[in-house]
């Protein structure tokens, strides 16, 4: 990942930290001499505060891009749906290595072809259903209850190719945040974004956003 990547990531997922640069009450340079630490542990290297501080300042000033052009959302276009019942599985770099992937997809696909794998900047995620077969795959790897998140739902949002993935999730973080209702997690596809949900917010959540679409329509 790029440093402007890392840090939208870092940003997005902390919402404090997102609401204060909205309304323009963050200090940029103390702000990256703090995810500094983060950036470099990810990256394995080194990075220059200046280079931080810039990619926050652009990060920053995309908001105010945004504000112009409210009026017509990212949303347009959109197809959404929805999947409860899901499970999240996270495991290491570490446990990555150490696990047969081959084998394990493979019985993923004999299971069911309703899952996501990706690669975060420090782990690795399997979004599938939460059922018992699942769990078994992962049987023999150690401290393995640790891995599952469950009572989870996703929401998946397909959007045309020439539209800015970064815009769609913080927009819907967004009208959510003022819903009272907060993501859990979101990843990205090359066709999709999907994001993650308490089980119990999925269908309101579902329906706000489905809203935005219909309005702007």
């Amino acid at each position: 990942m790029s440093i402007p990547e890392l840090v939208r990531e870092i940003i997005t997922r902390n919402r404090s930290i997102y609401d204060c640069m909205k309304m323009d009450l963050i200090n940029y340079t103390a702000l990256a001499v703090k995810i500094q630490p983060e950036i470099e542990r990810i990256l394995g290297s080194t990075v220059n505060l200046n280079t931080i501080v810039v990619a926050i300042k652009r990060y920053a000033d995309s908001f105010e891009i945004k504000e112009n052009i409210r009026d017509e959302s990212v949303l347009k276009n959109a197809r959404l749906s929805l999947t409860d019942g899901i499970m999240d599985i996270k495991f290491s770099m570490k446990d990555f290595a150490e696990m047969d992937t081959m084998s394990i997809l493979d019985k993923f696909s004999k299971i069911t072809n309703n899952y996501e794998f990706f690669r975060m900047s420090d782990s690795f995620r399997f979004l599938t259903e939460d059922i018992e077969s699942i769990r078994q795959i992962f049987e023999n790897v150690p401290n393995n209850e640790s891995m599952f998140s469950t009572g989870l739902a996703k929401i998946r949002i397909s959007i045309p190719s020439n539209q800015n993935q970064s815009d769609v999730v913080s927009y819907v973080a967004e009208i959510l945040h003022d819903n009272g209702i907060e993501l859990v997690n979101a990843f990205f596809s090359q066709e999709s974004i999907i994001i993650i949900l308490n089980e119990k917010d999925a269908s309101r959540a579902y329906e706000i956003l489905h809203s935005d679409i219909v309005k702007i329509s």
